[in-house]
């Protein structure tokens, strides 16, 4: 299935089929970063102009590469060189591109739904790269497209993301993304000033940390601090937030151990499946018997043998008497408890009187 809408604004409301398009097709053009020669006609001819209204090293990098890559002209324009410090609205500026007929206008701007606001008034193509708080598509592309390369899958993960959720727009994609693939969220990590009031609540007691967060996901999206965006202050130090809330190399230490530690299961199905061709081959081979004995790599350990026990065979003779005294000793028990208990062998009674005689008789 292609791609069929015209603009990029957001994850929300996006098929599976249609990330899959975009996720296979970034995929595709992955190779081109390694060539010698990085450059490809896919775009020629095209332009593409950059509009960025706030401060931004990556993403505007990213487009910049990405379009002279595919052989497009790209216009990068910048608010603070642009006749917006004379007083020039956003329309304003944005009418004045498309007028200039190109191919697709990139934006970032501070206030959230304004790349939407553009895609309604203009002809030209938009793409949406980051509006406020709001949605932030192509980092979530990317994100996608990480975890696969990774995981080597997209459904059925569980995905944790710690950090400032409350005014992240990548998490908002992300999180509309991974929906419509079959995956799910699993925790928002944060401190409580920067959870949001649904769907960031973690019920009573402390808020968990990001330590307690790596245990059980799949995958973990680390967040910065937006404070461009906070406007008040939401923490009490710097400091208390690195401790609970940054990833260190103790946290991913205990990660490591845990899933050595844990059992196969939903989210390792790779594991789980060679777990059981090894169970049937150690069955095949040794018996049940042996599946409780294996070395730390899987391997079955040899056969354990009965321990052999050193006894002293006893003559015919004696073992005959012993027999024979075992069948006295029968019958008296029968008897005994068909008499009641005072009953008392003869020769238990004969060894109590003679040893009564014997106490009597000799001298204090």
């Amino acid at each position: 299935m292609a791609f069929t809408h015209q603009h990029l604004l957001g994850l929300d409301g996006m098929s599976r089929e249609e990330l899959l398009y975009l996720i296979d097709t970034a995929a595709s053009f992955k190779e081109i970063s390694e060539r010698d020669i990085k450059k490809v006609p896919t775009l020629r001819g095209k332009t593409v102009v950059g509009l960025f209204y706030e401060a931004s090293t990556r993403t505007r990098t990213s487009f910049e590469i990405a379009a002279k890559r595919l052989s497009a002209d790209y216009v990068n324009i910048a608010s603070a060189t642009s006749s917006t410090t004379k007083g020039e609205t956003l329309l304003d500026t944005a009418r004045n591109i498309a007028a200039m007929r190109p191919d697709a206008l990139i934006i970032r701007h501070q206030a959230a739904g304004a790349a939407r606001y553009l895609a309604n008034r203009i002809d030209c193509p938009v793409i949406n790269a980051g509006d406020g708080a709001h949605e932030h598509p192509t980092q979530a592309l990317l994100d996608l497209l990480t975890i696969r390369d990774h995981v080597g899958r997209l459904e059925d993960l569980t995905v944790a993301i710690v950090g400032d959720i409350l005014h992240s727009r990548v998490t908002r994609s992300n999180v509309h993304a991974l929906r419509a693939l079959g995956s799910a969220v699993s925790r928002l990590v944060g401190p409580p000033t920067l959870l949001p009031r649904r769907g960031g609540r973690h019920g009573r007691g402390p808020p968990p940390t990001c330590a307690a967060a790596c245990a059980a996901p799949t995958s973990m999206m680390m967040l910065r601090l937006q404070r461009e965006r906070q406007g008040r202050n939401y923490l009490p130090s710097l400091d208390e937030y690195s401790r609970y809330f940054c990833l260190t190399r103790a946290a991913l230490a205990e990660r490591q151990a845990r899933r050595r530690r844990a059992p196969p299961g939903p989210d390792q199905p790779r594991r789980r499946d060679r777990q059981r061709r090894r169970r049937r081959r150690r069955l095949a081979d040794h018996g049940p018997g042996d599946q409780r004995r294996r070395r730390p790599h899987g391997r079955p350990l040899p056969a354990r043998q009965p321990a052999r026990r050193a006894s002293v065979e006893a003559p015919a003779d004696e073992r005959g008497a012993a027999r024979a005294a075992g069948g006295r000793l029968g019958r008296w028990a029968a008897s005994s408890s068909a008499a009641g208990p005072s009953s008392i062998p003869p020769t238990a009674a004969t060894a109590r009187s003679t040893s009564s005689s014997r106490t009597a008789g000799s001298p204090r």
